[in-house]
């Protein structure tokens, strides 16, 4: 069995809207008076000079750690690559000159574009030698190209730290 509700019909005030549009106005005036009153209260920021903060757990854009004689941390395992649901890390091993050293990573790739910044392949690497803790939000490019980040990219983009934030990393 249904239940059928009649509706009132609307009166002419409540047709036109005019009420609701009065009441719209008055919070935007009262908005607009409120922050020129008080701009320090306003929750906004005056980017470019002054930056958002950004939260410690933010995953931002990847890089890959040092050893202290400057070769990356990475031992070419492939766990990272394995771990990555959007398969966007490419890597290449090469043995060692030394017998006793283990294999290392002779190109690292990272395509940016097929990347959806789990940080599945920080969590793999035992070697902690990938990370996204750069504080970086993605950038812009116009080529397609410029979106695969190499070896060299990552090695060197440990990106500025936010006065907003603590380093959880050395």
């Amino acid at each position: 069995m249904a239940i059928v509700l009649k509706q009132k019909p609307l009166t002419l005030l409540q047709r036109f809207y005019l009420l609701e549009i009065f009441k719209g106005m008055i919070i935007t005036a009262r908005h607009l008076v409120r922050n020129l009153l008080h701009p320090s209260r306003m929750q906004t920021f005056s980017w470019p000079e002054v930056k958002k903060p950004i939260d410690i757990g933010y995953r931002s854009e990847h890089r890959l750690m040092l050893r202290d004689d400057s070769a990356i941390r990475c031992t070419a395992c492939m766990l990272c690559a394995t771990a990555c649901p959007a398969r966007c890390i490419h890597i290449t091993a090469e043995e060692g000159t030394d017998p006793k050293a283990e294999k290392f990573a002779s190109a690292f790739t990272i395509d940016m574009l097929r990347c959806i910044y789990c940080g599945y392949c920080v969590e793999a690497c035992p070697c902690d030698a990938i990370r996204m803790d750069t504080q970086k939000s993605v950038e812009a490019y116009f080529n397609r190209v410029d979106f695969i980040k190499d070896i060299n990219y990552l090695k060197t983009n440990h990106g500025e730290k936010s006065p907003y934030s603590i380093a959880r990393y050395p």
